[in-house]
């Protein structure tokens, strides 16, 4: 490969990455959405960001795991309790990232 394929394919790579994101604020930024669809839409992000915890707590390994074992679960007691208190993502990621690598090292 000389320089030119590789700049081709880090050009092509950034369109296809990119292109998917812009498009659709490209195109539905000119539309005036109806409110209940507006609400609706308010809740979509998170609900995944719910459902990908919910999975990465409770299934770690791809089997749902609700045990004494479990580390992510006692790493993510105290980081709900955490960011509830705070509502900052700084300290919920700080707390979960140090009580998570806690686990792995020392129990």
């Amino acid at each position: 490969m000389n320089g030119t394929s590789i700049w081709l394919m880090i050009i092509g790579v950034s369109l296809v990455s990119l292109l998917p994101r812009i498009l659709p604020v490209a195109l539905f930024s000119r539309f005036d959405f109806p409110k209940p669809f507006k609400r609706w839409l308010a809740f979509v992000a998170p609900a995944v960001l719910g459902a990908l915890t919910a999975l990465s707590v409770l299934a770690p390994e791809g089997a749902i795991s609700i045990s004494l074992n479990n580390r992510y679960i006692w790493a993510f007691l105290p980081t709900l309790l955490v960011a509830i208190k705070t509502k900052s993502l700084f300290y919920s990621l700080l707390v979960g990232i140090v009580i998570t690598a806690l686990l792995y090292n020392f129990v």
